[in-house]
């Protein structure tokens, strides 16, 4: 037969109902064996395949998510995207990746098409804040995670993965003062971003702790891309009494913080401490290899798969989605040669 076979050649084929068959294949239904041998043997001759659409519309989810991500190339994510799909599989889903620039018209354009293909759920990972068209999502029924992308109203409202940003930083800071380090600089990254706004809070809070001064001074805040921290670094080592320190908010920051160092003539760590924030796989390529604060960024993936697929099956069973959960990873202190 052609492979436009139906289940009404299957049944025929193996003298049995159309309903037989489709108990035969669901597996959801007692069938006994010489039955269910007769209908896959059925169907391997009359060389019928289901309808997944069919299928999908009947059962009410596809089986596929959306992940959305700024930029596969940044170094953050690809490990989050191995969590997600290794996990997403485990349980049959199929996972789509969208890139998208951190450009609002993207991420629109993607979500309306993503919707029009019966996406069961979103997962949503980036630095950047919470917008409008993201957050809707819940509210018409999608199942959502944000992961890293939220601000400090969201938590309680949607499933979140995160780091205690505040925390990491202010054991960074405390660890770098706690190594003899008395003029301990900031590479802040942009401030409009909740993240930031914490590892801030966490530096400035860790100083006061250690009793070491606050210095506006010591603060390096973004220009104009990471960038900006080559000159950003050269300024701050010209100042009368320059740092011995620099935490750096992301280790791409650190990258540049290292390199204007090196052109100065600088050693790291014996004139300055370079400490970073996120443990990306360069961070233990470069000389000195970087000490810094690992996210655990596959096992986010992970946790933030999982936490989709909970709602996808708690929605399925239910018909509504549960009480937000806020899932926050623990992270590690690594010391490499660029602190003492």
């Amino acid at each position: 037969m052609s492979n436009t076979a139906n289940l009404k050649d299957v049944a025929e084929r193996a003298g049995v109902s159309i309903s037989t068959v489709s108990r035969a294949l669901n597996g959801k239904s007692y069938v006994n064996e010489e039955t269910r041998r007769r209908v896959q043997e059925a169907v391997q001759e009359t060389n019928y395949r289901p309808n997944a659409l069919a299928k999908s519309l009947k059962m009410g989810r596809t089986n596929t998510i959306c992940l959305m991500v700024p930029a596969i190339e940044n170094l953050m994510f690809p490990p989050i995207v191995r969590g997600v799909e290794d996990t997403a599989r485990k349980s049959g889903f199929t996972v789509v990746l969208c890139n998208t620039d951190e450009d609002e018209a993207v991420e629109k354009a993607y979500i309306e098409k993503m919707k029009t293909h019966w996406i069961d759920g979103f997962v949503v990972c980036s630095a950047y804040g919470s917008a409008s068209h993201i957050l809707a999502l819940r509210d018409e029924g999608f199942p959502l995670v944000l992961v890293n992308r939220y601000q400090e109203a969201d938590v309680g409202r949607f499933d979140i993965v995160s780091v205690d940003n505040f925390r990491a930083a202010y054991d960074a800071t405390c660890y770098l003062a706690r190594t003899g380090r008395r003029r301990i600089a900031l590479a802040h990254g942009r401030e409009e971003l909740y993240l930031y706004q914490e590892r801030y809070r966490g530096y400035c809070a860790a100083l006061k702790d250690s009793g070491l001064p606050y210095d506006e001074e010591l603060v390096l805040r973004e220009l104009d891309g990471i960038d900006s921290f080559y000159q950003l670094t050269r300024d701050a080592m010209a100042l009368p009494q320059p740092p011995d320190a620099i935490f750096a908010s992301s280790d791409p920051k650190a990258f540049v913080i290292m390199h204007a160092l090196h052109d100065l003539g600088l050693r790291i760590p014996q004139d300055v401490s370079v400490l970073g924030f996120d443990n990306v796989p360069m961070a233990s390529m470069v000389e000195p290899p970087l000490s810094t604060i690992a996210q655990p960024f596959y096992a986010m993936g992970c946790v933030a798969a999982r936490s989709l697929l909970r709602q996808i099956f708690y929605k399925d069973k239910n018909g509504t989605l549960p009480a937000a959960v806020h899932n926050v990873m623990e992270v590690d202190l690594i010391v490499r040669r660029s602190t003492k």
